[in-house]
C-alpha cells in the first residue's frame, strides 16, 4: 500500500490535483479519503453554535478517528469512512465503505498538520496556489455548494481562513516532499508527480 498526503489552502486546487493522479490510476487500486470528512460530530450543539465554530482550526478534526481509519486500511481492513454536510455543519448518520488499496490519497486543508498521521505516508504533497486566486476559486466553490453569498465568503476569508492558514497551514509546506505551485494548472509539475507515483507502483 502507498499511502498519499495531499495538503494546501482551500481553494488551492488540492481537488483538481487529486483528481489527475486517480486519472493515471486504475479505480480499483485507489482510494481517496477526504479530510473534511473527519470534522468533528457536532451533533447534540445548536445550530447557531455549529456555525460559530471554527472549522480552519486544528481542533476542528477528529484526527483520532482519521488516524486510526488510516491504520485499519494498512492492516488490511475496510473502513466505514464518516461524512460531513457544510449545509448542517455536522457529521450526517451515512458512511461510505472504503476498502483497502494500492493507493490511499488523504487530502485536506491539514493532511500534513499531524506528525502521527504525516508517519503513516508515503509521499507528502503541497498544492501551493496565489492567495487571490485561492479566494476567487473559494467564493464560487462556497456560492454555489455551501449556501453562503460572496459577502460571507469573504467575511470569512478576512476573519478566518486568512489567518488560520497563516497559522496551521503554510506552515506545513516544509514537510512536504513535493510543493506545487500554481496549483491544479501546473500540468508540468502534476505529470512528474503522477509519474512518480506509477513508477513507485510498478512491480
Amino acid at each position: 500500500m502507498y499511502i498519499i498526503g495531499i495538503a494546501g489552502g482551500t481553494g488551492s486546487g488540492k481537488t483538481t490535483v487529486v483528481r489527475k493522479i486517480v486519472e493515471a490510476i486504475p479505480n480499483s487500486q485507489v482510494a481517496v479519503i477526504p479530510q473534511d470528512s473527519y470534522y468533528n460530530d457536532n451533533t447534540g450543539i445548536p445550530m447557531e453554535e455549529r456555525r460559530k465554530i471554527n472549522f480552519d482550526h486544528p481542533n476542528a478534526f477528529d484526527w483520532k478517528l482519521l488516524i486510526h481509519q488510516i491504520n485499519e486500511l494498512r492492516a488490511g481492513r475496510s473502513i466505514e469512512q464518516p461524512t460531513y454536510s457544510y449545509i448542517e455543519s455536522n457529521r450526517m448518520p451515512e458512511t461510505v465503505h472504503i476498502e483497502p488499496c494500492e493507493v490511499i490519497i488523504i487530502e485536506g486543508i491539514m493532511a500534513l498538520c499531524s506528525k502521527e498521521l504525516r508517519d503513516l505516508m508515503d509521499l507528502k504533497i503541497f498544492v501551493d496556489a496565489d492567495p487571490d486566486d485561492r479566494l476567487i476559486r473559494v467564493i464560487a466553490r462556497d456560492m454555489a455548494e455551501r449556501g453562503r453569498t460572496a459577502q460571507m465568503v469573504m467575511d470569512r476569508y478576512t476573519d478566518v481562513l486568512k489567518p488560520m492558514h497563516l497559522e496551521f497551514i503554510e506552515p506545513t509546506k516544509r514537510y512536504a516532499d513535493l510543493i506545487i505551485p500554481q496549483g491544479g494548472a501546473n500540468q508540468k509539475a502534476i505529470d512528474i508527480m503522477r509519474a512518480y507515483i506509477i513508477h513507485r507502483l510498478k512491480p
